[in-house]
């Protein structure tokens, strides 16, 4: 991040560091009001992002970035030939178990009922992949508890919904895939959104990040539920600076 900031400051950006906390999109001037002041511009980015939803047990807290992740296409080579597990039952992470079934030695894939929420073509590529020994599925248990010590993950430790009883598993890395949320609290009411997500044209004729409003546009995560990649964040990142360049320079 530094890197890129000292890169920004070389054409004479100005940094400002502060946390807006309320937004008055259709003003003209664009009205944002932070904890340390008010600024207004006539073009805006959002660029916001989406987090990733975690459980809240405090192992998983503890063990995060040492064994502990939110993105089997950020980390997954990590573990070329570990073992793993995937928590969750919807797309994301039949997809995740799927990536990783093709770097891992094991995937585990635990989910709190024995129906996987996800699309049917998944879960028929899910139980191939079971069949052939790659996937193995633990149905009606939740993550209870990481297991590790200096080192990172070791272990996980599982518990039985019906009974209440727990197992360990023996492993090297645990993704959580319970889905993300959008950082667009702050837009919430003005922006048309999908799911938390907002929208924008994704036009050929350009104006692809531009959102409901004009003047406005977003880039990365938070307009992209799909990809979630920091090259991709970068390029649409481009696009909104090109067309807010363009919206500005017809507003002279």
């Amino acid at each position: 991040m530094a890197r890129f900031q000292k890169h920004a400051e070389r054409f004479n950006t100005e940094m400002i560091f502060d946390h807006i906390h309320t937004t008055h999109l259709t003003e003209k001037p664009i009205r944002l009001v932070g904890d340390s002041g008010e600024y207004t511009c006539d073009a805006l980015i959002i660029a916001t992002g989406a987090s990733a939803k975690y459980l809240g047990i405090p192992s998983e807290e503890q063990f995060a970035g040492k064994g502990v992740s939110a993105c089997a296409t950020c980390d997954g080579f990590f573990y070329r030939n570990q073992e793993v597990a995937v928590i969750g039952g919807g797309n994301t992470a039949v997809e995740e178990a799927l990536y990783l079934a093709n770097i891992a030695s094991k995937v585990t894939l635990v989910h709190r009922r024995d129906k996987f929420k996800a699309e049917a073509i998944l879960v028929d590529k899910l139980n191939a992949r079971v069949a052939e020994g790659k996937i193995v599925l633990e149905t009606f248990h939740t993550l209870d508890e990481v297991l590790g010590d200096n080192s990172g993950v070791t272990g996980m430790r599982i518990k039985n919904v019906s009974d209440g009883s727990t197992k360990d598993i023996a492993l090297q890395g645990v993704f959580i895939a319970i889905g993300h949320k959008p950082n667009t609290d702050i837009f919430e009411g003005q922006l048309e959104m999908e799911s938390g997500y907002i929208v924008t044209q994704m036009g050929r004729g350009g104006n692809a990040t531009a959102t409901s409003i004009p003047g406005v546009f977003a880039a990365g995560d938070v307009q992209d539920h799909i990809y979630r990649q920091a090259v991709t964040s970068a390029g649409t990142g481009c696009m909104a600076a090109l067309d807010a360049e363009r919206y500005l320079d017809h507003l002279k």
